[in-house]
């Protein structure tokens, strides 16, 4: 699992699968996107203007749970 923040666009990337994968697109919202690939798997989550959803975004205030760093 790779998370990415791009504060340039604000746009929050969540992949959940490392292979390429031809994707169909689900549009939750306007800020949300979720990437279905093969067998219906999620790929990955798209959140536009992610800051105005999560405060402390661009400040890296986000704590992870859980979660070992990849080295």
């Amino acid at each position: 699992m790779k998370i990415k923040y791009d504060p340039k666009v604000d746009a929050l990337y969540i992949r959940l699968i490392d292979e390429p994968a031809e994707c169909e697109v689900l549009r939750i919202n306007e800020q949300v996107a979720i990437n279905i690939g093969p067998d219906e798997k999620v790929v990955g989550i798209e959140i536009l203007d992610a800051s105005h959803l999560w405060g402390g975004l661009k400040e890296g205030k986000v704590q992870l749970e859980n979660v070992t760093a990849a080295k």
